[in-house]
């Protein structure tokens, strides 16, 4: 396997409870998978749904090589070979048969995510930095520094794409909503934006006191999660109005919402990786084990994992219940050791 990265194993720690005391309580760390084989720094990540082989997730870093892995491995399946520059974005439409991609290059590209051939390039007038599915696959969203917003037909790539203007900086993130009907997007001019896709208008603004660091849909329940300076807030995706917000103790890069909107897990510039109650707002974890920046975070369709990338050039898994046996971890009783193995 390319990249790769080694079985991990959980330590677990026996604490005596007293003098006399025969019981001992056992506490779990969390052990990441680390997945090794880009070079630069991981800058996205995007999970495809749960399909008959499982979910996929893939990379995108500044090495301009995106990689596919099984996702609840992070065995590497292939690397997509065809930019020329740091690739920004990267996503899987839901049945992980197609893949795009973002780049410095001044290019996005449609892939055959299981040949892993190039289908499709399309040109820009500058970097792209962000790339969007619709559910049926059919149309492409892409935004970068020429702060405009593109939709692509894909069954007539010949055709030039639509396009909506109104930011005055780059676009960071653009994403279909509300069943592809709406569109948001988010720009380094501190504003999100919530748009029309029938009208190609923009129906309402959200600004901020700085610069949007990351923006996430949930499409069950209609909410965009959006990270600004310590800052995670959610919002209603339709409306954009606020529902709540969560303080962190660093800058926040990136924020996911659980499937079941249990917990929120959130990473930035202290390295570490964060997880709140959702409900309470409580901080529950944290962990450190990247090497640097942790510039995006996301919940596996399944909500069993969370995955992060780094400027570190690495990604890790880490598990939402520590101690369940699922992917690589494997829980282990040996006999009278009183050790939980992970592999």
């Amino acid at each position: 396997m390319q990249g790769g990265h080694r079985r991990e194993e959980i330590v677990i720690t026996r604490l005596r409870l007293g003098h006399s005391d025969s019981v001992w309580a056992m506490a779990m760390r969390q052990t990441p998978l680390t997945c090794s084989g880009h070079t630069r720094p991981v800058v996205d990540l995007a999970f495809s749904g749960i399909t008959a082989y499982g979910y996929f997730l893939i990379s995108a870093c500044k090495d301009g090589k995106p990689m596919l892995r099984q996702g609840d491995t992070g065995d590497w399946i292939g690397t997509f070979l065809g930019h020329k520059g740091a690739v920004w974005g990267a996503t899987l439409n839901a049945d992980a048969t197609k893949a795009a991609t973002a780049a410095a290059d001044f290019t996005a590209k449609v892939w055959d995510a299981v040949s892993g051939d190039e289908v499709l390039t399309l040109a820009h007038k500058h970097i792209v930095k962000t790339v969007s599915f619709t559910q049926d696959s059919a149309c492409l969203l892409t935004g970068g520094n020429d702060k405009l917003l593109r939709m692509y037909d894909l069954n007539s790539p010949e055709a030039a794409p639509q396009e909506m203007a109104g930011h005055s900086s780059a676009i960071k993130k653009a994403l279909w909503c509300n069943s592809d009907r709406q569109i948001l997007s988010a720009s380094e001019d501190k504003t999100v934006r919530l748009w029309d896709r029938s009208s190609m208008e923009e129906v309402k603004t959200l600004t901020f006191d700085t610069s949007v660091s990351s923006m996430e849909y949930v499409a069950d329940g209609e909410i965009v999660v959006i990270t600004y300076g310590k800052t995670i807030g959610f919002y209603n995706a339709l409306s954009l109005e606020l529902i709540k917000t969560v303080e962190a103790p660093a800058p926040i890069n990136s924020a996911s919402l659980h499937p079941d909107k249990d917990f929120i897990v959130a990473g930035g510039e202290d390295f570490k990786l964060y997880k709140f109650d959702y409900s309470t707002k409580e901080e529950l974890e944290s962990y450190k084990g990247h090497f640097g920046p942790v510039h995006c975070v996301r919940f596996s369709p399944d909500g069993e994992l969370y995955a992060s990338g780094s400027e570190d050039g690495t990604l890790r898994l880490w598990q939402t219940a520590v101690g369940k046996t699922y992917g690589l971890w494997k829980c282990v009783l040996p006999g009278e050791t009183g050790l939980f193995s992970f592999q």
